[in-house]
């Protein structure tokens, strides 16, 4: 399954310039594990690295224009850094599979003469099999919408060969003099520059390296869940998936049962063994055709319906159900899932994070943030990032597993998120970076 390798933003509201794992022109940088938990205080930007991932997703469903209006954000003005005039930008750094050579893309979105957002410059880079150093080839080069787009899936260019001009590259190909270039090349102008190039070109099979890359964005589940939406009864009808509020989480139920009966009832005991104070976990089905969800709690004779049950069960749930999708979402991005939950739950809750995303069958990539110790406490060092307020206001980060005192800590057996509580993972501490 694909794996985000490394991501940087840009210009992102306290955001200013912040990587996280490898990029491709900074290999000596770890890349990013299976399971990656930003932990931080109160204000250090941990909602906004979340919204980075659901302002690029959102930015390839609607365009720019409209995911700078999206989920409270007011604008590209709002969003952009204070005292920055420079665009947002994004670059994402993964491979489809463990095998495949990494793929860059890069994003700059920026405002016009009429202070509308539209996308400055779209680029995707990727070295060609057997190239091991130097610039990986592009094979999509895009400057306010027009540009140049590599066919197939070996195809690019070498920009170490020379100054590179886009515009003359895009004039020779036309005239036929960049005979080597021409045979693989497209020029292409897009319709409106505030969609993003891979909107469009990712629906065609003859860029097969862009098209992956679209369905994995498309794949990215971002959670919103809300537990008084979760609670409500939705209209009778399976579907597959989880949305991103759980709203759905009776049609999902149903989908379970129709589609795999006798894994959704190992499901529900398993689930009901992970929930204190569960039994059993069943359905019933309402006259109209909906799935009720039953929790038979210990102590009690007749069941509670989930339209009774504690915000903290159902979010428990609606987590353990997401985790066991059969075709689970390529990346899993959950912000402070601590949030109504026991305490004592929620080392198991990371546990099954990280054997989720660790597992065989090749489970999602999971993205946390948290500011909750009892959480941290499940975690190596290695998979905790840390997000903090720098001298100038704006956000730094930095690997818990960098600081190699604290690293060592760690290997003789005390807790990570105890040592993040005593403030030992304080950069302004002697022992820390």
């Amino acid at each position: 399954m694909a794996k985000i390798e490394g991501f940087r933003i840009k210009n992102f509201r306290a955001l200013k310039d912040i990587t996280l794992g490898q990029l491709w022109n900074q290999q000596n940088a770890e890349p990013l594990m299976p399971m990656t938990v930003v932990i931080g205080k109160n204000g250090v930007g941990k909602s906004t690295l979340f919204d980075a991932f659901g302002f690029l997703a959102d930015s390839l469903k609607s365009g720019v224009e409209e995911a700078c209006d999206l989920r409270g954000r007011s604008g590209f003005k709002r969003i952009r850094t204070q005292g920055q005039d420079g665009p947002i930008e994004f670059e994402v750094y993964y491979k489809e599979d463990g095998n495949a050579r990494p793929i860059t893309y890069e994003i700059s979105i920026d405002v016009d003469n009429t202070g509308r957002p539209f996308v400055l410059k779209e680029r995707f880079r990727q070295r060609r099999k057997g190239q091991s150093r130097g610039r990986p080839f592009s094979f999509l080069i895009l400057n306010s919408g027009k540009g140049v787009v590599w066919k197939g899936d070996q195809e690019g260019l070498d920009e170490e060969r020379g100054n590179f001009d886009l515009f003359g590259l895009m004039e020779s190909i036309k005239t036929g003099e960049a005979k080597e270039e021409s045979r693989e090349t497209e020029i292409v102008e897009l319709e409106d520059k505030r969609k993003l190039g891979i909107a469009t070109l990712g629906a065609l099979k003859q860029h097969p390296r862009i098209s992956a890359f679209r369905k994995f964005i498309e794949g990215w589940y971002l959670s919103y869940f809300a537990s008084d939406a979760a609670r409500g009864l939705s209209l009778a009808g399976p579907q597959k998936h989880l949305n991103i509020h759980g709203d759905n989480l009776g049609n999902v139920v149903q989908f379970m049962e129709r589609e795999h009966p006798k894994r959704f009832q190992s499901i529900l005991d398993r689930i009901a063994e992970k929930i204190p104070g569960i039994d059993r976990i069943d359905t019933e089905k309402t006259n109209d055709g909906r799935l009720l969800l039953r929790f038979n709690d210990k102590g009690f004779d007749d069941p509670f319906y989930a339209q009774q049950m504690s915000d903290g069960t159902l979010k428990v749930f609606a987590y353990l159900l997401l985790l066991e999708d059969p075709s689970p979402p390529p990346f899993l991005c959950i912000e402070e899932p601590e949030n109504g939950l026991y305490h004592k739950l929620l080392e198991s809750l990371a546990v099954e994070f990280r054997e989720h995303a660790t597992g065989r069958k090749g489970g999602s990539q999971v993205f946390i943030t948290t500011h909750q110790p009892y959480f941290v406490d499940a975690l190596e060092p290695d998979e905790v990032w840390i997000l903090e307020k720098g001298a100038d206001g704006y956000s730094i980060i930095r690997r818990a597993s960098d600081d190699k005192i604290v690293k060592n800590m760690v290997a003789e057996g005390l807790p990570l998120g105890g040592l993040w509580y005593s403030d030992y993972l304080d950069a302004r501490l002697p022992n820390a970076f």
